[in-house]
């Protein structure tokens, strides 16, 4: 197979959970650790840090990465999903995998015949795996699929663990209670290896606690220490000050960030006394390049100055309560192009919405199955009770409409779902 046929395989042969949804997960590690022996295991010969939570999963693993790179170390990161290039979840050093390791891995898997019939994700992740075991990473970036404790990544035995928050999400897999979810997440903590969780506070810092005193884990809470110190936030960057490693800029600027830096700052001060030798040089950097050395994006993007134009993948309650803040302190009219997957409860989103003043809202339909039809979402959100809104159509038409009905001093935005941010990237005429 060539690259474009390995990806059609990929996308179309494997349950695929960006695609489809629930019918794709696979909850349980058999299928993980049988891949895992078939190549060699990889895992064993990787350090890594394994990464969960609802939200900021994505930043933390991408900065923290950043600042290992910085550091001088050969830097494996995985992440999901991808939003343009499947490669995107595949990287060392900020590089993507190669197309022809992508086609001789899928080659390699079909010749051995494994009756394993894995998801997409658990193929993947293997890949990953292997990849970075042949590069010679120095440090894996491991962040999870979905949950924790059933997650096909689990399979690790990590240096460092970290959750980030906890929120609802995928409750269908996961629980219906932020305790039944934070156990899940709990799932990656390890006997004897130390976790850092983000924030949690109650019968949820309570889980981790309990979790932490069964396998002999060290916890700390990032929130409560706050490493961040003082935070100026401007309009490109956040500066932090009295750090413990001085005085740190940020590129990442929405809301939750202030909360993932604390999050990653323990981090690395718990990857320190692990015996990784990380500068407060290093740790500047990383937070000051993480998109230019990682490939990060649709975390608070900006994409155009004229209008302001912002893109962002939050996708559930937990990210919406900070994009519809931060929306709502931005003045002048504001042009929303969102869409959602068709399995998410965004009722408590559609309420934070209706709370944006001055905000026209395009209602828009990703290009992948799971997408809820624009139709369907402008009859909710007008029985939400928000008053200017639109059916926009595909997001590609849906952005043209809100561009060409945006004056430069109003602004953009678009997100509600990773696919949404994707189909606009995608677009070759986007300006």
């Amino acid at each position: 197979m060539n690259y474009e046929e390995t990806l059609d395989y990929l996308y179309n042969q494997l349950a695929m959970y960006q695609r489809v949804g629930s019918s794709a997960y696979k909850p349980g590690l058999d299928t993980a650790r049988a891949l895992d022996r078939a190549f060699g295991e990889p895992t064993k010969s990787l350090r890594c840090i394994h990464i969960a939570g609802t939200n900021g999963k994505g930043s933390t693993a991408h900065t923290i990465a950043a600042i290992l790179q910085s550091a001088g170390y050969k830097t494996g990161l995985y992440t999901s999903p991808h939003l343009v290039d499947f490669r995107e979840r595949i990287r060392v050093n900020g590089q993507m995998i190669a197309k022809d390791a992508v086609t001789d891995f899928t080659r390699r898997y079909l010749e051995m015949g494994l009756e394993l019939r894995p998801s997409f994700f658990e193929l993947t992740m293997t890949m990953a795996f292997e990849y970075f075991a042949k590069e010679g990473v120095d440090v894996a970036v491991i962040e999870t699929g979905l949950g924790g404790r059933l997650d096909s990544t689990n399979i690790i035995n990590p240096e460092l663990s970290i959750i980030t928050n906890i929120s609802f999400d995928h409750m269908a897999m996961l629980g219906n209670t932020l305790t039944e979810i934070a156990s899940e997440k709990a799932g990656i903590i390890k006997p004897g290896v130390p976790v850092v969780v983000g924030e949690a506070e109650g019968d949820v810092k309570d889980v981790f606690v309990k979790k932490a005193h069964e396998t002999g884990s060290a916890l700390r809470t990032a929130c409560e220490e706050n490493p961040a110190g003082g935070m100026t936030a401007l309009e490109d960057r956040i500066i932090y000050t009295d750090t413990p490693f001085g005085t740190i800029e940020s590129e990442l600027t929405g809301e939750c960030q202030p909360r993932n830096a604390a999050t990653i700052m323990v981090a690395i001060d718990e990857l320190r006394k692990r015996g990784i030798a990380i500068t407060d040089e290093a740790v500047r950097l990383g937070f000051a390049k993480v998109c230019e050395l990682t490939g990060l994006t649709g975390r608070w993007t900006k994409l155009s100055d004229k209008p302001l134009t912002i893109c962002d993948t939050g996708h559930n309650i937990g990210g919406w309560s900070y994009i519809a803040d931060q929306l709502g302190k931005i003045g002048g009219k504001k042009h929303i192009v969102v869409g959602f997957a068709n399995d998410k409860d965004i009722t408590p989103i559609l309420k934070l919405m209706c709370g944006i003043t001055n905000a026209k809202i395009y209602a828009a339909q990703a290009s992948v199955p799971r997408a809820m039809e624009s139709a369907e979402l402008l009859k909710r959100m007008r029985e939400a009770g928000i008053a200017e809104c639109t059916d926009g159509g595909s997001v590609a038409d849906a952005y043209r409409t809100a561009r060409s009905e945006c004056k430069d001093d109003e602004m953009i935005f678009a997100g509600g779902s990773n696919f949404v941010v994707a189909d606009l990237l995608a677009m070759q005429d986007f300006a």
